[in-house]
């Protein structure tokens, strides 16, 4: 097969999340683990830094790849979903792998996918630690999917430090309804003896997070109470802050390759397990740091988050996708000078957006696609949806269409902003 028919065939044989919702989860590590087995148990062969969360775990993940490159370790970067080229999700300093990796792994292995019946993304992990450890990567960078406790990545075990990013309501029909449930979860990827970082925590979260940490004798480093980030300069593309120490007052310059003031917490995060690496052995220099973050998407090939894909008029995008973010998002747009703003979005089924229509502003302009996902809210669900600050709504059959007709209709002190479901991103034909 080709590699087309390839990601196809992966695609139409093995239920995914984006196609068929939580039903695609496998709410044991069993699969994954016989899938390892087969393949000599690769995730043994490398270390690694395990990242979960609710909001920022992607580009956190991605930050840390960065930093690590430029400190000069060979690192594996593994993340998901994919917007454009399922080889995204697997990454080593930053570039994709031959497509024959792929094609080779399904030759080599198909008949065992027809025995176990694992996931998409079951599959997708067990492809990552194999080329991690056919590359013989130094370090990588391992992102969670769905939770922790139960995603398939968390058989990794050779583990120098893990990463909660925060904690916030989504998958709350698979994580849990309550917060503190939800970072039990997120928690489950708390390794005996491993450092964890924690980049924020709320009065619910904070004793969950003690708890197991205590339980698994595992160090843990609260971020938030470490360092204080402020905020020097920030336009729509740039980002540019100081890390405080608030032991010693050391001072720590920084610019971000990815904007907008809700990275901060992401970059405390970051800074701190930086610091914990340190402490744990690796080189990891100033500068390296400095030039981690700045340099995050050339280094990484980051697509998605806060892309700008046009100017005159503002065009971005953004894959936030669950209340905090996308509440985050619509803030920090309308503070940018503008005349009219459109907001070009699309939702999937299970997501609850009830809210939304308070976060929008009362004369936007309000674009609903649907787009090629079992999950997604199709034409005559989003004809039901109620914006009680606007009336004024089209609706189109895809992402590209409702583009297209914003750029017409817009002029150049206007913004469109594209957002609400990572799919819906992936979608836009110029990212």
């Amino acid at each position: 097969m080709t590699y087309q028919e390839t990601v196809d065939y992966l695609y139409s044989q093995l239920p995914a999340f984006q196609k068929i919702g939580k039903k695609a989860i496998k709410p044991k590590l069993t699969n994954i683990t016989r899938l390892c087995e087969i393949l000599g148990n690769p995730q043994d062969n490398f270390k690694s830094i395990h990242v979960a969360g609710t909001n920022g775990k992607g580009s956190s993940s991605h930050f840390l790849a960065s930093i690590l490159i430029e400190a000069g370790y060979k690192t594996g970067l593994y993340t998901s979903p994919h917007l454009k080229d399922y080889r995204e999700r697997f990454r080593v300093n930053g570039k994709l792998v031959p497509e024959n990796c792929v094609i080779d792994f399904v030759r080599d292995y198909g008949q065992e996918f027809q025995n176990l019946r694992p996931s998409f993304f079951e599959v997708s992990v067990a492809l990552a630690f194999k080329i991690f450890s056919d590359e013989k990567v130094d370090v990588a960078v391992i992102e969670v999917g769905l939770g922790g406790r139960l995603d398939s990545t968390n058989i990794i075990s050779n583990v120098d430090l893990a990463l909660i990013t925060n904690i916030g309501y989504d998958h709350t029909d698979v994580l849990g309804d309550t917060l503190d449930k939800i970072a039990y979860e997120k928690a489950g990827i708390i390794k005996p003896r491993v450092p964890v970082v924690v980049s924020e925590y709320l009065p619910e979260t904070r004793p969950v997070f003690e708890g197991v940490a205590r339980r698994q004798d595992a160090p843990l480093f609260f971020a938030q109470d470490k360092w204080d980030i402020e905020v020097q300069e920030e336009t729509i593309e740039h980002l540019h802050l100081k890390a405080i120490n608030k032991k010693n007052g050391a001072e720590l310059s920084l610019d971000s390759g990815l904007a907008g003031t809700y990275q901060k917490a992401n970059i405390r995060g970051v800074t701190e397990t930086v610091m914990q690496l340190r402490q744990a052995g690796y080189k990891i220099s100033d500068k390296a740091l400095e030039a981690g973050f700045r340099n995050v998407i050339p280094n990484t090939g980051l697509k998605g988050r806060w892309q700008i894909l046009g100017r005159n008029p503002l065009v971005i995008c953004d894959t936030g996708h669950n209340d905090q973010a996308f509440r985050i998002t619509i803030n920090r747009i309308s503070r940018e000078p503008h005349r009219r703003l459109y907001f070009i979005l699309g939702f999937v089924k299970d997501k609850d957006i009830t809210h939304l229509s308070g976060y929008i502003p009362e004369d936007a302009i309000i674009y609903l696609c649907e787009f090629d996902s079992f999950r997604a809210l199709k034409t005559d669900d989003l004809r039901q949806l109620e914006f009680k600050n606007t009336k004024n709504i089209s609706i189109f059959n895809g992402v590209n269409l409702a583009i297209e007709k914003a750029r017409a209709e817009a002029g150049t002190d206007d913004i469109i902003f594209i957002g609400g479901s990572t799919y819906l991103v992936a979608e836009i034909n110029d990212l």
